[in-house]
């Protein structure tokens, strides 16, 4: 079996993370634990996600010219991550995220974007006689709208396909979620994309067949601990979550997001696709920071042999 190709266009950030009792309200000043430093943004998790799962991956955004962007090239660069495509910017710092993390587990984050604001179509252009190369193109929602749709239709035209990752929330553009093979949202941001809740099953079902009716050929819902719900042209699955401790939820979608185009790539079927994603999903929420926290495929081999496969009725096959 050859070795999955992944492209990433996406954000880098430099993480800037305090472990909290609760979230403090309006004008209180909280005391929190010590500072941590890793690296993160959508975009170089999932780059580093995939390439920890078997994949040969290329990146392409931007830094900043100072201390964090070093960093943060420097750590793609150990993950073994093509970065030929990845501009240090004059004139803006590498984008940096301020996460709160709560005790129960739950996340509060807030975004700079920096230089990840400034990519657009001129940055893609040394893609293009590259691009064909590749099994997937993965996207998130950090950069310009510009940027993501001129990716997406560049991967097109080359017969490569594309998955977003829906997050941030926000509304996508009926141009965009027409180049989609997959769209990828959690309940929130399936929930701002189409205006109505996708919190439970049944929900999420009817969101992820409005999502394929509205242009992406197929979708995935993401529930967390409730597990996710995938929409195709031939039905649909739904797969319950394992059921671990959380310590910290930052970039386990972006986990699950990886190993599904990694999977998918390696020529899985959907049901062993979600299956290895919710593993990877599982592992990088039972420790601390985004990269760090992000598994190898020994590791999730190893989670599954322990973890058999679920009940029955939390992993099944439906028809529309």
């Amino acid at each position: 079996m050859s070795e999955p190709r992944l492209l990433v266009v996406g954000s880098i950030n430099q993480d800037l993370v305090v472990r909290v009792a609760r979230a403090p309200r309006q004008g209180e000043t909280i005391q929190g634990g010590n500072l941590a430093l890793h690296p993160g943004g959508k975009g170089a998790n999932q780059a580093v996600a995939a390439a920890r799962l078997g994949a040969s991956v290329a990146f392409c955004g931007r830094v900043g010219r100072e201390a964090f962007g070093a960093a943060m090239l420097a750590g793609l660069n150990a993950e073994g991550i093509d970065t030929a495509f990845v501009a240090q910017d004059p004139e803006a710092a590498t984008g940096t995220a301020v996460i709160l993390v709560l005790e129960s587990g739950q996340n509060m984050i807030v975004i700079s974007p920096g230089a990840n604001g400034r990519v657009g179509p001129a940055d893609l252009a040394p893609l293009k006689p590259r691009i064909g190369r590749f099994d997937f193109l993965l996207l998130q929602l950090e950069l310009p709208m510009e940027a993501i749709e001129a990716a997406a239709s560049m991967a097109r035209a080359a017969g490569v396909r594309v998955l977003l990752d829906a997050g941030p929330a926000r509304e996508l553009p009926p141009s965009l979620l027409s180049r989609l093979d997959i769209v990828s949202p959690n309940e929130t941001e399936a929930e701002t994309i189409l205006g109505r809740s996708a919190g439970s099953e049944a929900e999420a079902r009817e969101a992820a067949r409005e999502l394929t009716a509205r242009g992406a050929r197929e979708a995935i819902i993401k529930l967390g601990a409730r597990g996710s719900v995938w929409a195709h042209p031939g039905g649909f699955e739904t797969f319950g979550a394992f059921q671990v401790p959380v310590v910290d939820p930052t970039a386990a979608g972006d986990a699950f997001t990886a190993a599904i185009a990694v999977e998918l790539a390696r020529g899985r079927s959907r049901p062993e696709c979600l299956r290895t994603a919710s593993a990877a999903g599982a592992l990088a929420v039972g420790r601390m920071g985004a990269q760090p926290s992000l598994p190898r495929l020994c590791e999730v081999e190893e989670f599954l042999r322990a973890n058999p496969p679920l009940r029955p009725s939390a992993y099944r096959s439906r028809h529309k």
